[in-house]
């Protein structure tokens, strides 16, 4: 940020200085040459009228016409020392030494011709002296009459300006000087009183990592009363409150951990003694009423639910308490899919879904086998539970880091917004729905913890009425990485199906 500021201000102080120095010059050398072009007006036409006094006494019996002007235009420059005259006569011109005659323009020369009157033109002033640059110049041209007034003779008075051109440099190098000074205390005050600013936003950014961090004891500096000081004091305030909640919601989740944890465990003892005394019931039951069967059957099938969802709510405890490890063993993948759809075979033909296979071996990856046939049942069981009695596609493919398995079926799906949700805890996309294959809600949840602990990944795509995939990656072995996963997310089949 300071040095973004610093940036900004001095872009903005250069354009002001750049103009407002621009102007300022311009007037200043505006000004120093008009009052060198009254002073030149008023000491030539001074230089003049003496001139013409002097011409109008001289007696021409005594001197030469010529003579005498050459002597008035010598005195003249002499006694002056800031300009040098140049008259023109009939013949020739009288001009100081030095001084070329190409110093009088032409419009200048025309306009005296023409009127009677003192008139002016900026010129370059040429010496004679080679070496001698020229030099910005102002001319005031007049008209003199000889003796008796039957004469008359252009007069030029030519002032150099090498003085104001000197002045209006130096103005020049002091407005450049002056700017360039400002600039940088700009500069510098500008980085210097946004550093002061930004040093507490830094502190309190930093402040606010380590707190995501988790160094909840992590808090500002106050220093003085200003607002920055109240920025610190309400920084340190959210993160104290902050710092409590997440406090009680740690205690508040070990508290639900545990209570699961215990929970589960302590139901496994009655569940033994209820499935006892079912198993004995189911022996003693009367094969003759139909209502006792089929209430054993019920009995039954509830107990393998309700042991099912005990094993499911200790596995997420252990998820939960980040006590899930790995159990590594080399294995050919497509043999871990091949026998799980063995296993859902039966159940798959008593709905009449059909569930093909399209693999070859050589899968071969390091993996956790009780797992990944775990991820493997709960993809398969979903798809039969969703598949409306159609096919059930199963793909493994894999190239050198990663190996993909695609469960696709051809069922209700669900809207592309439920692709994260399918993977929530007893979460269901038709809560009116009757389950027909069972299970406990918890099967998608606990595939997604599996497929992370081995460092991949499971994603769903879903549409209404074209059926679901899920699609299982796995490293072949830990840290292996892929940029572009073995087989797609979307079905290439979506189009025909």
């Amino acid at each position: 940020m300071p040095l973004r500021m610093v940036a900004i201000t001095l872009t903005l102080a250069i354009a002001v200085l750049l103009g407002g120095g621009m102007f300022l010059m311009q007037r200043a050398a505006d000004g120093i040459l008009a009052a060198k072009k009254e002073s030149a007006v008023a000491e030539a036409t001074t230089s003049l009228n003496r001139i013409q006094q002097e011409l109008r006494a001289t007696d021409l019996r005594t001197a030469s016409l010529y003579e005498r002007l050459n002597q008035l235009a010598d005195d003249a420059a002499s006694q002056s020392g800031q300009y040098h005259i140049l008259i023109q006569g009939p013949v020739s011109g009288l001009i100081s030494a030095g001084v070329s005659a190409e110093s009088v323009p032409q419009s200048l020369i025309d306009a005296v011709a023409g009127d009677d009157g003192v008139f002016t033109a900026p010129t370059l002033v040429r010496y004679t002296d080679p070496t001698r640059a020229s030099v910005p110049g102002l001319v005031v041209g007049a008209t003199l009459w000889g003796p008796g007034g039957a004469q008359s003779f252009p007069i030029y008075f030519i002032f150099p300006e090498d003085q104001e051109v000197r002045t209006i440099a130096l103005l020049h190098r002091v407005v450049l000087l002056t700017g360039a000074i400002i600039t940088v205390a700009l500069g510098l005050t500008t980085f210097l009183a946004t550093r002061t600013f930004s040093r507490p936003i830094r502190e309190a950014s930093r402040t606010a990592r380590r707190i995501a961090d988790g160094q909840l004891d992590e808090r500002m500096t106050v220093r003085g009363t200003d607002d920055l000081a109240t920025l610190a004091t309400s920084m340190n305030e959210m993160a104290g409150q902050l710092q409590g909640r997440i406090v009680d919601l740690e205690q508040l989740s070990t508290l639900q951990q545990q209570f699961v944890s215990d929970v589960s465990h302590e139901l496994r003892t009655p569940l033994t003694t209820v499935r006892m005394a079912a198993e004995m019931i189911e022996g003693e039951v009367d094969r003759t009423d139909p209502v006792l069967v089929r209430s054993t059957e019920l009995l039954r099938t509830e107990l393998d639910r309700f042991e099912d969802l005990l094993a499911d709510l200790l596995e997420i405890s252990r998820f939960d308490a980040g006590a899930a490890v790995l159990a590594l063993d080399e294995v050919d993948v497509v043999d871990l899919v091949r026998t799980q759809i063995d296993a859902t075979e039966s159940l798959a033909a008593k709905l009449g879904t059909p569930i093909r296979l399209h693999a070859s071996s050589g899968a071969m990856a390091e993996v956790d086998p009780r797992r990944v046939r775990r991820i493997i049942r709960n993809l398969l069981s979903n798809a039969v539970e969703h598949g409306e009695r159609r096919p059930i596609d199963v793909t493994v493919g894999y190239d050198l880091n990663t190996v993909a398995v695609t469960v696709r079926d051809h069922g209700i799906g669900f809207e592309p917004w439920q692709a994260d949700k399918v993977f929530a805890r007893f979460w269901r996309a038709d809560p009116a729905r009757v389950r027909t294959v069972g299970g406990t809600g918890l099967g998608l949840a606990i595939s997604l913890q599996d497929a992370h602990l081995h460092h991949g990944d499971l994603q769903a795509w879903g549409r209404p009425g074209e059926g679901a995939q899920f699609r299982l990656l796995l490293p072949r072995h830990p840290g292996a990485r892929s940029a572009t996963p073995p087989l797609p997310l979307i079905p290439t089949d979506r189009e025909v199906s």
